[in-house]
């Protein structure tokens, strides 16, 4: 009988462990409603590049980063460059991946984090918050570090960046693009997030794909997804978003797929560069749903055996 007990009591301990090493991350509504409210909040003033504000905000998601156990991916998580004798910063967490082989290749997450910061005054407010502009795709990015970091399932190696001076001209992005050239980095993929606090209206999709024609990434994120996540928005190339945001300057160094997921629709949010870009106008249910949506197609291209996201012009090769 103790025989027993014990074997009982070894199959026990046995079950547990495999299921708290299979149990799912799922990010939850509150989590990301947290990040944005605090990135978006009067007290950093719109965080413009070399304000107080701004550097109260890279402080948060620098901590963010070492609870989690990210860490930075050069001596510190700041990446510095100048803006017009102005001190600006990427803020940037890594973790490596776990394959022996394919950790030498390396997928970005990245969104920024800088916004507008004080403008023309209006019903006695200055602020331009940039909740959505883009304090969600932060947020966005932050929730998919905690996931891998707390999943360890990334084979490939991740860099987590939140870029400055993107109102400036994607002068952080540009500089860490260039930065990361010269190191000879054997970048695969870089997935962007911009404005994506409040969901599409009549798609039948999660998100659009900036620059949707260059490459299969739609196609394969839905494959990836099992589900049409991924979607083509006609106005997304009529305004050249695939040269408006961070994943343009990697592409222009390193000509590998480099795209922005979005759900600002021009019809669905009104207050792009307004004092009215506030936190709660952001539908953080929406959010919530986004990043678990996104979160498994994110995880099957970080994991991919080979490098299966490729521009269009190779598909054929």
């Amino acid at each position: 009988m103790k025989h027993l007990k014990n074997i009982l009591g070894i199959c026990l301990i046995t079950l547990l462990v495999f299921s708290c090493k299979t149990k799912e991350i799922v990010i939850e509504a509150q989590e990301v409603d947290d990040i944005v409210t605090y990135l978006a909040s009067d007290e950093l003033e719109g965080r413009d590049t070399g304000t107080e504000g701004i550097e109260k905000a890279a402080v948060y998601i620098e901590n963010y980063f070492k609870d989690l156990g990210v860490k930075p991916y050069f001596d510190t998580y700041r990446d510095s460059f100048t803006v017009k004798d102005k001190n600006a910063f990427n803020v940037i967490g890594y973790l490596e991946g776990t394959d022996p082989d394919l950790k030498n290749e390396f997928v970005i997450i990245g969104a920024h984090y800088d916004h507008i910061g004080m403008i023309k005054e209006e019903n006695g407010d200055a602020i331009a918050n940039g909740a959505n502009d883009n304090a969600a795709g932060v947020g966005t990015v932050m929730a998919m570090a905690k996931y891998f970091a707390k999943t360890k399932s990334n084979k490939r190696s991740i860099l987590f960046t939140l870029f400055s001076a993107e109102e400036k001209g994607l002068l952080g992005s540009k500089y860490l693009a260039e930065t990361l050239k010269a190191k000879n980095i054997d970048l695969y993929i870089m997935l962007n997030f911009e404005m994506v606090g409040v969901p599409l209206v009549d798609k039948d999709y999660t998100a659009y794909v900036t620059g949707f024609d260059k490459t299969n990434l739609a196609e394969k994120m839905n494959e990836y997804a099992g589900k049409k996540i991924a979607g083509f928005l006609p106005k997304a190339g009529e305004y050249r978003l695939f040269m408006r945001s961070d994943n343009y300057p990697f592409f222009k160094e390193f000509n590998v797929p480099c795209q922005t997921f979005s759900t600002f629709d021009f019809t669905n949010f009104q207050h792009y560069h307004k004092v009215g870009d506030e936190s709660e106008k952001m539908d953080f249910n929406h959010m919530a749903t986004f990043v678990n949506t996104f979160i498994p197609a994110v995880k099957k291209a970080v994991n991919a055996p080979t490098k299966e996201i490729k521009m269009k012009s190779l598909l054929d090769e």
